[in-house]
């Protein structure tokens, strides 16, 4: 049988951050900071539409030298930076990693985009979709690229369960059934051995691509989506999605 490897990387690996408004993809990145930056070199690289403001909280919560946090100003959908055209976020890597090298990790935040938002798998080596259990427990049933496709499906917030009315064993279940076995985690940062979870699943994913193992997979394409009524506006077709 052929080898699978690949020849092992000399660069950082690339973790992405995607999903909804609102899911705690910051909060997340920021975690994962203070869990991992004791043993790991890192670098972070946000996005927002007009602004640095999630690079600006990251920089303010202490979470790493806020030389090593980067801003990358979309100025348009988010989703457009990390699959469209990767050309701004792909330089604003390169130059961390230049600057910072060696790097072992290089987390990547989408802005808050639609169910349908995924990164690149020119920019990302691997990917992590976030629901939010307070955006509804029919969110995970749904599906979509991110939820079903990506490398790692997080239920963020699960202690809001029950002030939210929504169950979180179900919601949890729906989710799994959707991926068709690709790793889920109920992630809580009240929860220690969620925090855990995530962790050794992140230095699982850093020791395949160091080995060569770690090959990045398209959870594309996106299909057709449609934004709510106040973002209005439409790309052309050829970006194979519409927007009401």
């Amino acid at each position: 049988m052929p080898d699978q490897t690949r020849p092992s990387p000399t660069r950082a690996m690339r973790l992405g951050v995607c999903g909804p408004v609102g899911t705690g993809k910051s909060s997340l990145i920021a975690l994962l900071c203070r869990e991992l930056a004791g043993g790991l070199r890192l670098g972070v690289v946000t996005n927002d539409i007009y602004t640095d403001e999630d690079a600006r909280l990251l920089r303010s919560a202490g979470v790493l030298d806020p030389e090593r946090i980067r801003a990358v100003e979309t100025g348009a959908c988010p989703h457009t930076a990390i699959r469209d055209d990767i050309t701004a976020n792909l330089l604003a890597v390169e130059e961390l990693e230049a600057d910072f090298s060696p790097l072992d990790l290089v987390l990547l935040e989408s802005g808050g985009d639609n169910l349908t938002a995924t990164f690149s798998p020119a920019l990302v080596d691997v990917q992590v979709f976030v629901l939010d259990i307070a955006g509804g427990g029919d969110v995970a049933r749904k599906g979509g690229p991110g939820i079903e496709r990506a490398d790692l499906l997080i239920v963020n917030k699960t202690d809001l369960a029950p002030y939210v009315g929504v169950d979180r064993d179900q919601m949890v279940a729906d989710a799994r059934a959707a991926r068709d076995g690709r790793p889920v985690i109920a992630l809580s940062r009240t929860d220690r051995a969620s925090v855990d979870e995530l962790t050794a699943w992140v230095r699982g994913q850093l020791a395949r691509h160091r080995d060569g193992r770690l090959v990045p997979v398209d959870p594309g394409p996106m299909a057709p989506h449609w934004h709510a009524p106040d973002h209005d506006h439409q790309h052309g077709l050829e970006h194979g999605h519409v927007h009401a």
